[in-house]
């Protein structure tokens, strides 16, 4: 194996005959205990699924961006930045059969680097190929950088898969668990800064209590934030934090789920600072709170008994979570579909479950990354809560010729074949993309 690539180990029939080995080691078909609704010999959710003759043509990757209007301009958590621009990435995989299918891939892995990527290694790979072998074509190699174009390529052939047999994605997602298509959706917002003098509109952590009413009066009932844009720069404590969250919880009322955020950003002695806060103001959950050390986590939740710990957004595959699953380190798992592509995602969930965890996946950007996620969680028995993001982007409605909204704080999934959604024409020409990075330095921050 030393001098074979992973891809030739992936096409051999050894590789196949073996599969239920592997998916064994790595969670999938542990027996702790039964768990009700899932299979202990399924190994994948295309088996029984009759494999129709179609072969990939053609892969285009489409890029987007929306530039945000001065007064939609907004601060990222911690970082001391200005977000002014979003971006999407888009892939189309084309078939002989007339099928095209399409997948969104995470920004943060690049967009021209992606593209680039598609070109030169993902395209001379796949043409020829037929989608339905989309586990071994795209099963697990989903990851950072460029190579994250493999989650959008994976998405893409799993919307091929259920246009050509007529069933919507989360059916064929769900062989032997009820599918929920009517999924509870949280706002996840909470941007500020702590500059008084700033150019942004939403200044101060009071700003929180706005942006959770506007969004409880919208229907929503559960509101995810971050600690602000330049909580550390200037100097701000917990101390100076911590009010503000017995003020949010006094203007939500008691029956409205907050879940606080901090993207790794704090300390240990910060979380332990906060976490009885937290556990007084019954927080549904606390994300990713510090820097991703499995012993740190579980000194962190030690200090929340009734609030969950989650995280896992930046890890794409079962072999880099399996050990936070298996230590508890999570009681929620929340990679996303935009990284770890749907093939691998089905699999980290099913592995989840079998731990007893819960699973709700990282959904930060556009609309077709949305519905990916939405069809997986659908499919789940394990299904958490949706994540939506409330930051100004057009993109996360306005890809689609079907209406795909949140009404009332739930999302509805389609009853059409694939993903049940189709891209409006003229995109490109309507969100010209805009190179380069998304974020530069807030001028006003010391330096």
């Amino acid at each position: 194996m030393a001098n074979s690539t992973r891809r030739k180990f992936l096409k051999s029939a050894a590789a196949i005959a073996g599969s239920s080995t592997l998916a064994g080691l790595t969670g999938c078909f542990t027996k702790p205990e039964k768990k009700s609704g899932v299979s202990d010999t399924l190994i994948h959710p295309l088996n029984g699924i009759k494999r129709e003759n179609i072969k990939i043509t053609d892969i285009r990757v489409i890029l987007l961006s929306y530039q945000l209007k001065p007064e939609e301009l907004w601060a990222d958590g911690d970082e001391n930045s200005i977000i002014w621009q979003t971006s999407s990435v888009i892939i189309e995989v084309f078939t002989d059969a007339g099928i095209t299918g399409i997948g969104g891939a995470s920004r943060y892995n690049g967009p021209e680097e992606m593209k680039a990527y598609t070109e030169k290694v993902i395209k001379p790979i796949l043409i020829g190929k037929n989608p339905f072998d989309v586990e071994i074509l795209t099963g697990g190699i989903a990851g950072g950088g460029a190579r994250g174009a493999w989650a959008g390529v994976d998405i893409a052939l799993w919307d091929i898969i259920g246009k050509a047999k007529g069933l919507p994605l989360y059916k064929i997602l769900a062989p032997d668990t009820e599918p929920q298509t009517h999924l509870r959706v949280y706002a996840s917002g909470g941007e500020f800064t702590w500059r008084k003098d700033s150019l942004f509109t939403d200044i101060g952590p009071e700003s929180h209590i706005k942006q959770a009413l506007d969004h409880k009066k919208e229907g929503y009932t559960a509101f995810k934030f971050r600690m602000g844009g330049g909580f550390g720069k200037l100097g701000i404590t917990m101390k100076d934090y911590i009010p503000h969250l017995y003020k949010l919880r006094e203007a939500v009322g008691p029956d409205f789920d907050l879940i606080q955020e901090a993207n790794t950003r704090w300390s240990v002695e910060q979380c332990l600072e906060i976490c009885p806060v937290l556990e007084e103001l019954k927080f549904l959950w606390f994300e990713e709170p510090t820097k991703r050390v499995i012993d740190d986590y579980l000194k962190i939740k030690q200090a929340l008994p009734t609030v969950k710990l989650s995280g896992g957004e930046n890890r794409n595959n079962r072999y880099q979570l399996a050990e936070w699953v298996d230590s508890g380190a999570y009681d929620i798992i929340q990679s996303g579909c935009d990284d770890a592509g749907m093939t691998e995602n089905w699999y980290i969930a099913r592995m989840a479950h079998t731990r007893g965890r819960l699973f709700t996946g990282h959904n930060w950007q556009d609309g077709l990354i949305t519905i990916a996620n939405a069809h997986l969680l659908a499919a789940i028995p394990n299904r958490f809560l949706l994540e939506t993001n409330m930051t100004p982007n057009p993109l996360k409605e306005g890809l689609f010729k079907e209406k795909l909204a949140v009404k009332n704080g739930y999302l509805d999934i389609p009853d059409k074949p694939g993903l049940g959604v189709e891209l409006i024409e003229g995109l490109a020409e309507q969100y010209p993309y805009i190179p380069g990075y998304w974020n530069k330095p807030d001028p006003g921050m010391p330096k």
